[in-house]
């Protein structure tokens, strides 16, 4: 008989066995793939989003805050700052670029940014349909806002005040959508963006005469500001004179993004152990699965060996058998692993969140299938040793 067929025959004498073995390998090497695969993307996402953005100046507060609500858009700003502060970023020698950012209202759950046109081309975004707003009131949405809502050019829509579902809706303050955005595969895909003259408007009202009027404009602020550095200087003397000021601080979104990924790896290096854990716990099992296969086997191999099956034979024959089962079981694990992550990402597209993928593939899976065989080849070793000095009396009824 063929080793392929004894192979399959052994496999299926033990199925209960084969069975956990297979499974315990598969969920290690599926664990292992799970936090490589969210973690790397998580990574992209974040870097791509930031792309751009050398500093985020906002209200003071915590600074991991305002980044996570001016460049990700994943949490509620510390507050306001006055208008004043964006011409005075523009006119400071260190800035290149300041992009305003307001931030409050929402619609449908997707949020509603008052900005300019730059900030478009900070996320590289370009028009499906229609063209960019030039008068207040007017919205382009971002590519996600316009499949799950359908809204399209021409359609109107109201806010609702805050940054979640339910709020007071803005009903005397109609939008009128002017365009619809690319994918981008960016925080921009689930944004609304407005000029900034909206949100005042929508919260200001009509005033009643020009000295209200001017007393509005004169009040009037901005969420944050997106700054662009003009000289590697700026980055050692721009934040630090920044947090000097009495209501502005400044936040690196480089910095931030680190520490954050920090905090949270952590909780990924535990996974990461507990994948590990479970797979030499599965490599012990192909020990412990081989080795009562050996008992089990033992007057069959010797057999073999007086019908001439040579000791480097069974060797072989057991060896391949350990390497068959953590085989089966990458093949799963990894199955598992992709499969885990793209349901995942349409549960949380469905929620409008992060986008995932399964279909992502890092060449550091090889490097954890090969781990992952290499343990298993090196359970065996012993069982197949012992099965190539199986003796011939063995063989013998009396054995």
């Amino acid at each position: 008989m063929s080793t392929p067929r004894l192979l399959l025959a052994y496999l299926r004498a033990r199925p209960l066995t084969t069975l956990l073995t297979v499974l315990l390998v598969a969920l290690g090497l599926a664990t292992v793939v799970v936090v490589t695969l969210v973690t790397r993307q998580a990574e992209a996402r974040l870097v791509r989003d930031a792309a751009g953005v050398d500093l985020v100046v906002g209200a003071k507060g915590s600074p991991l805050q305002l980044v996570l609500a001016g460049v990700w858009h994943l949490d509620v700003p510390p507050g306001n700052v006055p208008l004043e502060s964006l011409a005075a970023l523009r006119a400071n020698r260190l800035v290149a670029s300041a992009i305003p950012l307001s931030l409050g209202d929402s619609f449908r759950g997707f949020r509603i940014v008052g900005t300019e046109p730059g900030y478009l081309a900070l996320h590289g975004a370009t028009l499906a349909r229609g063209r960019v707003f030039e008068a207040p009131m007017q919205a382009v949405v971002g590519a996600r806002v316009a499949a799950e809502t359908g809204l399209g050019p021409g359609a109107r829509f109201v806010g609702t005040h805050g940054l979640a579902p339910g709020g007071p809706e803005h009903g005397d303050a109609p939008y009128e959508v002017v365009g619809v955005l690319a994918p981008t595969g960016g925080v921009v895909d689930r944004l609304v963006l407005t000029p900034l003259e909206s949100i005042w408007l929508t919260h200001e009202g009509e005033p009643s005469d020009e000295a209200e009027r001017r007393i509005l404009e004169a009040e009037r602020e901005i969420t944050l500001v997106l700054v662009r550095y003009a000289s590697p200087i700026a980055a050692a003397t721009l934040p630090r004179a920044i947090n000097a000021s009495e209501r502005l601080q400044a936040a690196s979104p480089a910095f931030e993004s680190a520490r954050l990924l920090r905090l949270v790896g952590v909780g990924v290096d535990g996974l990461r152990a507990f994948g590990a854990l479970v797979l030499a716990i599965a490599a012990l099992s192909v020990f412990v699965a081989l080795f009562q296969a050996l008992s089990d086997r033992r007057r069959e191999l010797a057999l073999m060996r007086l019908l001439g099956a040579s000791p480097a034979r069974l060797f072989g024959l057991l060896l391949a058998e350990g390497l068959a089962l953590t085989a089966i079981g990458v093949v799963l694990g990894l199955a598992i692993g992709h499969g885990a992550v793209e349901a995942a990402g349409r549960w949380l597209a469905l929620r409008g969140e992060w986008t995932l993928t399964g279909l992502d593939f890092d060449t550091i899976e090889w490097a954890y299938a090969a781990g992952a065989l290499a343990l298993g080849g090196v359970a065996a070793l012993v069982p197949a040793w012992l099965a190539a000095r199986t003796p011939l009396a063995a063989a013998l009824p009396d054995a």
